[in-house]
């Protein structure tokens, strides 16, 4: 009877031990996963935008400050992508068609910035923006030649980004709302369309308000 006690006071010193672990480790239960907890971070830290040097569809060249004063909403794409990218920019298509039209190059911008700059050229970039009816104004899709640059920007977005032996990548994929000063305000789940139009409209509305 006393071992048997003994063996249940064991299992059960190792049952909160482990309970206290997952706690702690989670952030009080608050990030389940890597990725939960990368986003939850990046959002409490709302890191800046590094004023890097884009390169456009359009062959011109200009730094993030070129959109001072707007909202950018962000996705972070490679054009060889055969799985994940495509889906994120049909469902980045229909995020920026939910946004009343009055905010669009006024208040906001859509921008996606390939992470295979070597390969995704302007022309590249310009044959992919019209799968997505992206006009390259509006919705601009950019890369950024210098490679520290690139990699400091996904660094500081919490973009991971490993390049396999065939010329692929496995990366993360999400929605990023930087807003006018250049602070990551939101990360959004890509599949989630719906809730991700309704937040930045809420946003912009309520900016418009602040201005009247």
């Amino acid at each position: 009877m006393k071992r048997i006690s003994n063996n249940l006071l064991s299992i059960i010193i190792i049952l909160v031990f482990g309970f206290l672990i997952f706690f702690v480790s989670t952030d009080g239960f608050q990030a389940f996963t890597a990725e939960t907890a990368r986003t939850k971070e990046l959002i409490e830290e709302k890191p800046q935008f590094p004023n890097v040097t884009l390169e456009d569809s359009k062959e011109r060249e200009y730094s993030f400050s070129e959109f001072s004063g707007k909202y950018v909403f962000v996705t972070f794409i490679y054009t060889a992508c055969t799985d994940v990218c495509p889906e994120l920019e049909l469902n980045m298509a229909q995020v920026y068609e939910r946004i009343p039209e009055q905010y669009i190059g006024e208040d906001i911008v859509f921008l996606s910035i390939s992470f295979d700059p070597e390969r995704d050229t302007p022309e590249t970039l310009e044959k992919y923006r019209s799968y997505f009816n992206s006009d390259g104004e509006t919705w601009r899709m950019a890369r950024i030649p210098d490679e520290s640059e690139l990699k400091n920007l996904l660094d500081e977005f919490g973009v991971v980004v490993i390049p396999d032996d065939s010329g692929n990548f496995t990366h993360n994929s999400a929605f990023y709302l930087v807003d006018p000063q250049g602070t990551l305000v939101e990360v959004m789940d890509y599949k989630k369309i719906e809730e991700a139009a309704n937040k930045v409209t809420a946003i912009l509305e309520k900016k418009a308000g602040e201005k009247e």
